[in-house]
């Protein structure tokens, strides 16, 4: 039970960053299709379950030490396997690159939010973190930020009950308020789809080498599982506290936060800081991940390209975190469906290909 309530955590903190701890991906991907957005919710948890026990199952089966060599392994198709493979670690490089920068710009919207300092604070203050941390060795860092995500859980039920227990209003009135946030797609459905696609991009790599730790293959999937169940769980949550409050919370960069502060403004700036600590977990995580692809960690050549890179990311997050969300997370959704498929299909894949050598 310990192992499973360790991996199913470190499973769900792989995929809680910016977008979901401050509520901007429930509310574009979920609540902006009012009350029908709950239908989207029972689709992702349904596939997050699955597909999560898949991965750390997968990680565990072939006690993986990176991605690289399972995906090969899951992809090694006749004809085409070579191609899908190079597809999928393509994708997955820019899935790294482009998450990272979301995170470093949702840094500064977190800060701005909360303090009112101008955004580029926030931001700077996260790049340097992480490159300096990047530099060393970062795994208890990590560690014990992913400690935060029972945090997170407990804040999203207890805003959910605050919601729930200031609601006044019947939630079919709160329809229109709803349905008028601007939504990435027209679909409901596609929406749940991508929304689950695009965290798998951020979260396969690690949970394969998470799952590669566990010797025991049941255990492994169980964690996945209950990871992926409740993540789903946290999604409905989210996605019926920030409708309960959509009147107050629809044009705020971080409608999670800003639910905590109408709870306490002591409350808020606990909330804030939990929320700056998934950013860096996970910004940390994108780029280190980045920079590793291409060269060799802890050598001079890696902290050069890792520096740049973070770098490089700084510049283009003055995009904006609400805007990062709207228009990248749909196109990474998109490049990761790929991914999500062979994965669904990876179990039936294996045991073809055993029956097959025997």
């Amino acid at each position: 039970m310990k192992k499973i309530f360790v991996i199913s955590s470190a499973f769900i903190g792989i995929i809680v960053g910016a977008g979901f701890a401050s509520g901007q991906e429930i509310l574009q991907y979920f609540t902006s299709y009012g009350l029908a957005g709950v239908y989207a919710a029972i689709l992702a948890t349904i596939l997050f379950t699955y597909i999560g026990m898949n991965l750390v199952w997968l990680g565990s089966r072939f006690k993986a030490t990176d991605h690289q060599f399972v995906i090969k392994e899951i992809t090694d198709y006749p004809v085409i396997g070579r191609l899908l493979s190079w597809i999928i670690d393509i994708v997955l490089i820019i899935t790294l690159f482009s998450f990272g920068v979301v995170m470093l710009a949702g840094a500064g919207s977190n800060l701005e939010q909360q303090f009112g300092v101008p955004p580029f604070v926030g931001t700077l203050l996260m790049t340097i973190l992480v490159i300096l941390c990047g530099m060393l060795n970062v795994d208890k860092v990590v560690s014990l930020i992913a400690n935060i995500t029972p945090f997170i859980i407990g804040f999203l039920v207890l805003i959910s009950i605050y919601s729930f227990m200031t609601l006044d209003v019947p939630l079919s009135s709160l329809e229109a308020t709803a349905t008028s946030v601007k939504s990435p797609f027209s679909s409901l459905i596609v929406s749940g789809l991508n929304y689950v696609s695009m965290n798998i991009g951020l979260g396969a790599a690690m949970a394969i080498v998470m799952g590669g730790a566990e010797v025991s293959r049941k255990t492994a999937a169980i964690g996945g599982l209950v990871g992926g169940l409740v993540l789903g769980l946290m999604i409905t949550i989210s996605y019926f506290a920030i409708f309960s409050q959509i009147e107050d919370v629809k044009d705020l960069p971080m409608p999670t936060l800003g639910i905590v502060n109408e709870i306490s403004p002591i409350l808020g700036i606990l909330m804030s800081v939990v929320i700056f600590g998934m950013i860096f977990n996970t910004a940390i995580g994108m780029f280190y991940s980045f920079a590793a692809r291409f060269t060799q960690v802890n050598s001079k050549k890696f902290k050069i390209f890792y520096t740049i890179a973070t770098l490089a990311g700084f510049a283009l997050s003055f995009v904006g975190f609400t805007q990062l969300v709207g228009k990248v997370y749909p196109i990474l959704g998109n490049l990761n469906y790929l991914l999500v498929i062979i994965i669904m299909v990876a179990p039936l894949w294996l045991k073809h290909k055993e029956k097959k050598a025997i």
